[in-house]
């Protein structure tokens, strides 16, 4: 009796069922996630080499990193393609959900077309790219070109700079969308009512965007960018496909070094170094999220601290 009691209440409980509908989740999450991040900071601190066990050798691969110029070049590339492109990414969102939320003709032909960068395979769209920025047959040279605005055709991927605007170019068209849509959703949870009111009291639209919009929309911006950031930090596809890190290293970012480092190389623990090298400003990403949400009380519809 005491036994089916102690049961019944476990079958009562729903921090237990909870629990217990999350175990296949977490199982998978285990099994697919936290094996493979252990089994890569163990390789970053050992010689491991394609076909060949390694050493424990400590910290020398980050020694190494620390002090070898591509890599601190990698970075440099990672941060500026993050800033650059969230950015960008943030401000046309914005700027197309805004657009969206107004009442006009064709809406949903418009929403429609805006999706159609991020469900278009990532591979795909970085080969339309590399046919674009191509030095011999860019449509963007050819254009320029007959409308007189230049003399030659733009060297888009063979020199440094111009490869790094151009792959900031490709991540920014495709990660509009996402950032555009969800904001989109997040300004359709405003009810009306606040502009309204908002109106009698003679605020202009501007003031309604800074005071009314924005304020509310906080925490949907916090959360998108947030992702937006994961995404961009971590891109490979995109730069693999149409630059292969080059020319000179200028595109390499870290997660592409690190696959240049740890497949095409073979030294498996300085690729894990360097991917593992990339936890901490994930990290600090996802925290700075965090802490903002929980400053904001928006989950509970609480007031600012």
């Amino acid at each position: 009796m005491a036994t089916r009691s102690w049961t019944a209440r476990l079958a009562d409980s729903r921090n237990f069922l909870g629990l217990l509908f999350m175990l296949p989740a977490a199982g998978l999450l285990l099994l697919f996630l936290t094996y493979p991040l252990g089994l890569g900071i163990w390789l970053g601190f050992t010689d491991t080499k394609v076909g060949r066990g390694g050493q424990w050798i400590g910290l020398e691969n980050y020694e190494f990193l620390w002090d070898d110029a591509v890599t601190r070049l990698a970075l440099f590339n990672t941060l500026l393609y993050t800033v650059v492109a969230s950015v960008f990414k943030f401000v046309l969102g914005l700027w197309l959900a805004l657009l969206l939320n107004k009442n006009i003709r064709f809406k949903t032909l418009f929403r429609a077309i805006i999706l159609l960068p991020y469900i278009v395979p990532t591979a795909l769209s970085a080969i339309a790219f590399w046919w674009i920025y191509d030095s011999q047959f860019s449509i963007i040279s050819w254009a320029l070109l007959k409308m007189g605005l230049i003399d030659r055709y733009i060297d888009f991927l063979g020199d440094p700079w111009n490869a790094r605007w151009s792959v900031i170019a490709a991540n920014v068209w495709r990660g509009i969308p996402f950032v555009a849509i969800t904001l989109l959703a997040g300004l359709q949870t405003i009810s009306p009512s606040y502009y309204e009111a908002s109106a009698i009291d003679g605020a202009s639209p501007w003031q309604q965007f800074r005071h009314v919009t924005l304020p509310l929309l906080t925490p949907i911006i916090a959360v998108v960018m947030t992702f937006s950031v994961l995404f961009t930090f971590t891109d490979f596809q995109l730069i693999y496909v149409i630059t292969r890190g080059g020319p000179l290293n200028a595109t390499h970012l870290m997660a592409t070094l690190s696959f240049q480092r740890a497949i095409s190389g073979g030294a498996l623990g300085e690729g894990a170094a360097i991917a593992i090298a990339m936890v901490p400003f994930l990290l600090a990403c996802v925290l700075f999220s965090y802490f903002g949400l929980q400053r904001r009380k928006w989950q509970q519809g609480g007031s600012d601290k």
